[in-house]
């Protein structure tokens, strides 16, 4: 018995395990490579990537330099799996994009909108693999036919995301706590809604698990409901190879349930955080943006902003959580300790590969009796 593999297009991962994308400054090229190095697949978000170097006054060079330093610095560090993550919302979506198919990245992931021309920013002989993100199945149904349709393509994968994520959430606020939305209802839906696909083109569409996946078992249980892998991000902050600062892996660990909170985005969608004072001053209307710095997502309200999101996460980034506020999902309070990615595999592994005995003990016909 051995934990899944999970193959996308050329590319396979022996461990059937996605790190999620974790924008200004959380995931980068250490996370990442260090996860493709245990098997996995590791993601650079591009979201914010040039703020970590404000030296070039050029914002958007600094943004297409930064990602090709971390897409080009993973490489050297581990010859697994590297995706980037890149938000349809971004400003410079376009241009992050090129960047990344023209750094032969082997995966882009998609999302924060429904990424409908992605394709066309794949150049035709690309070897870059395309993983949408989508909350539903009527979304992903669409999104494939609009894609057979213009491009004559279909994804490469897809990353169904439940409520239960930290980040940005695809979810009108009162569905969050709706059992019709959790992400038990949506792996098998959104499995059944690409098999059309699937046998149109003759190949497998795997789908990914994210929001709400915190141990082996929860992976395997997932996967019985027709889930290819499954997409963590939580847990990975609070490892040694996180990009963040000491600080925020570590308001993870310190976390309560009570801590996490969803709060009305300025970019216009619900988001999961931690609480603190930022977000507590913001609430009462103490905080407002002089300027729009860095004009970096284009649903972002900047007028009635109560603060700039981008200085706030990046703040946080670097454990400055007077000045901003970390993104964690549901399940952050459960971290009690910062581990090394391998740990952290190894236990997700283990906890898979015990549910899996389990199971099938439970199903093993017993003998009979003289």
């Amino acid at each position: 018995m051995k934990f899944p593999g999970l193959t996308i297009g050329g590319f396979h991962a022996r461990t059937a395990i996605v790190q999620g994308g974790m924008g200004i400054g959380v995931s980068l090229s250490g996370l990442a490579s260090a996860v493709a190095k245990e098997g996995g697949i590791g993601v650079i978000s591009a979201a914010g990537i040039g703020l970590m170097d404000l030296s070039n006054k050029d914002i958007a060079k600094a943004h297409r330099d930064a990602l090709r330093h971390e897409i080009r610095q993973a490489r050297e560090l581990t010859d697994g799996i590297i995706g980037v993550n890149i938000m349809v919302a971004l400003t410079n979506y376009a241009e992050m994009m090129a960047t990344a198919v023209e750094e032969g990245t082997d995966i882009i992931f998609s999302g924060a909108g429904l990424p409908l021309d992605m394709p066309r920013h794949r150049p035709e002989g690309s070897a870059t693999c395309l993983a949408p993100i989508v909350s539903s199945d009527r979304a992903a149904s669409i999104l494939c036919r609009k894609w057979l349709n213009r491009h004559g393509c279909v994804p490469d994968a897809l990353v169904v995301e439940g409520p239960k994520a930290g980040g940005h959430l695809g979810f009108k606020p009162e569905q969050l706590d709706d059992p019709e939305f959790a992400l038990e209802r949506l792996v098998p839906r959104v499995v059944e809604a690409v098999r059309p696909f699937e046998d149109k083109i003759g190949r497998a569409i795997p789908v990914i698990a994210a929001g709400g996946c915190y141990t082996g078992r929860d992976i395997f249980e997932i996967m019985k409901l027709g889930a290819a892998a499954a997409q963590l991000g939580t847990r990975f902050v609070a490892t040694e190879e996180c990009d963040a600062a000491p600080a925020f892996k570590q308001a993870y660990v310190d976390a309560r349930p009570e801590d996490i909170t969803v709060i009305t985005s300025p970019v216009g969608m619900p988001g999961r955080a931690l609480t603190g004072s930022f977000l507590d001053e913001a609430a009462a209307g103490l905080r407002k943006p002089t300027a729009c710095p860095y004009h970096c997502i284009s649903t972002c309200n900047q007028v009635d902003s109560p603060y700039c999101i981008a200085k706030a996460l990046l703040h946080a980034q670097q454990g400055r959580f007077k000045h901003g506020f970390a993104f964690a999902g549901s399940n952050a309070h459960r971290v009690t300790s910062i581990v090394t990615v391998k740990q952290l595999m190894d236990e997700l592994r283990e906890g898979w590969l015990e549910a899996a005995r389990e199971a099938a003990s439970a199903t093993k016909p017993t003998a009979p009796t003289a």
